[in-house]
């Protein structure tokens, strides 16, 4: 089984290209959404980060706004989060892959946001870096509801360079274009995956 790593800097259409993997056959894990159900009244992750930062939860879950007002520029609470979040995330994702390994699975996609960052790219076999030029970026990411240029700048500096991205990556998918050329990118990557295998 082949494991491809899907990242990309933030509003680059990473999440917009892991469906497209899913609609083309490939299992993916969306680290992102696996976060969300930590977070949901009941995951795991909710009782501990309530314990770590008092306040952040409501109704047993996690409020990922009064969450993020805590943690965004505070290196030591970003840490102490991610030292209860990681280890979770790690264990879901060990999880799917053994039940798609278990399941004869040719090609799946781990969706990690920062797979260089967080050294999960020592997970994956492949590497796929979602790319558009920055304007593009910074014209969807400023589109999104309570998105300041502050806030925007603040994530950036946490992430790798988009250009150091696209140099370490197997493939890079472009999505300053259309969708369909976008899934027709997509679809290359999964189609030259499955001819290794």
């Amino acid at each position: 089984m082949i494991v491809l790593g899907l990242t990309g800097s933030i509003g680059m259409g990473k999440s917009t290209v892991g469906k497209m993997f899913a609609e083309e056959g490939a299992p993916v894990f969306d680290s992102d959404a696996a976060v969300h159900a930590l977070y949901a009244a009941g995951g795991a992750a909710a009782a501990p980060v309530e314990a770590a930062f008092p306040g952040v939860t409501v109704d047993g879950a996690v409020d990922r706004e009064a969450l993020s007002r805590r943690v965004v520029g505070d290196e030591a609470a970003i840490k102490r989060l991610e030292m209860i979040v990681h280890p979770l995330v790690r264990q879901a994702q060990a999880e799917f892959l053994q039940t798609n390994r278990d399941a004869g699975t040719k090609v799946v996609v781990l969706d990690i946001p920062l797979l260089f960052e967080s050294g999960g790219a020592k997970l994956v076999d492949k590497v796929a870096v979602v790319s558009a030029a920055a304007d593009v970026q910074r014209e969807r990411v400023l589109a999104r509801p309570g998105m300041t240029a502050e806030k925007f700048e603040a994530i950036l500096a946490r992430q790798t360079p988009d250009a150091e991205k696209r140099a370490r990556a197997d493939f890079v998918i472009d999505t300053g274009g259309s969708l369909e050329a976008t899934r027709a990118q997509a679809r290359a990557v999964l189609d030259a995956l499955r001819e290794q295998d």
